[in-house]
């Protein structure tokens, strides 16, 4: 896991410490893509680090890795090629999408650290629900009991990340019937609702801001909403 002890918290800069979280409201998904992607262009040394947190409109999204094989049937859901990495999932309303626009040099983390902190962050959101989540070596994301609640897909440009994590909470998961989830076939998926995880969207986010500040020593949270960066 990742952490930061008191003494580096106290020679870490003010802008390290600040957190912007960014909500919004259900989104397509190409435009957000494409938000982020401008974000990281434009973003220099003094920008606060932000998390978007959203839904999608239902959606497959194939990873820079991803191979055709595994859309088995995606039929009237739209399929978008992006530049993160990994293979191909599904994004739909009820699933909490975190994207996470941090500057790894500036918080002198490595991309293995942040997958870890993802993950770490994931599964102390899950545990206090009484849900024994955890983490594979070698398949990035979070599972419980075999199946798997929570995915990551991460890009990362000029030292900068965008991309981020999917957790399930209250969704319908027949669509991921449709590809080999990850690039597994037969991955079974699980959401918190049937876990007794967080019910909603909203209890998840609540959840999931609280334990980001923890694992990323974020002293000052900024919350705002719409997607007008240019003025934070």
């Amino acid at each position: 896991m990742h952490s930061v002890s008191n003494q580096d918290s106290q020679q870490t800069p003010a802008i390290t410490q600040r957190l912007i979280i960014r909500e919004l409201a259900t989104q397509d998904y190409t435009s957000v893509w494409h938000a982020m992607q401008q974000f990281t262009d434009q973003r220099n040394d003094s920008t606060p680090d932000q998390l978007w947190l959203l839904e999608h409109q239902p959606v497959f999204t194939q990873g820079q890795a991803g191979k055709e094989e595994h859309l088995l049937f995606p039929g009237d859901i739209p399929v978008v090629k992006v530049d993160r990495g990994g293979q191909v999932t599904y994004h739909g309303p009820g699933q909490l999408m975190v994207y996470v626009l941090l500057d790894l040099k500036r918080r002198n983390l490595g991309v293995r650290q942040l997958v870890t902190l993802l993950e770490q962050v994931l599964i102390h959101l899950l545990s206090p629900y009484g849900i024994n989540a955890y983490a594979k070596a070698d398949a990035p994301g979070v599972y419980v009991d075999g199946a798997k609640i929570a995915s990551l897909g991460l890009r990362v440009r000029k030292g900068c990340t965008f991309h981020g994590l999917a957790l399930n909470v209250d969704m319908d998961l027949s669509p991921f019937s449709r590809i080999n989830p990850c690039g597994y076939a037969g991955m079974q998926m699980v959401q918190c609702k049937d876990l007794g995880g967080p019910q909603t969207v909203a209890e998840a986010k609540q959840r999931i801001v609280q334990c980001f500040s923890q694992q990323l020593n974020a002293a000052a949270l900024q919350h705002t909403t719409g997607l007008d960066w240019q003025n934070d």
